[in-house]
């Protein structure tokens, strides 16, 4: 979702430094070729949002453990649904 992806940018802007990126990338279990490739790229941060690092690095799950609440979720329970 947008919110996901925003996320995301914020974290990817806070790291600044490649070396950083690269290495909480690594940390989060994206392959090296990728963590690279994407950590020097000099496309913005919100193109960058959406690229295959960042999304099989900070998946959904490690959003959730980081504390973000899911939406449709809260939606979803309010309305009798879950």
């Amino acid at each position: 979702s947008w919110l996901r992806r925003r996320v995301r940018m914020c974290y990817w802007k806070q790291w600044r430094r490649a070396r950083t990126k690269v290495g909480k990338l690594l940390a989060l279990g994206t392959r090296k070729r990728e963590a690279i490739l994407t950590a020097i790229s000099r496309k913005s941060y919100w193109h960058l949002s959406k690229s295959l690092a960042t999304q099989t690095g900070m998946t959904n799950a490690w959003l959730a453990s980081q504390g973000l609440l899911s939406i449709r979720d809260l939606w979803m329970k309010a309305h009798g649904y879950a």
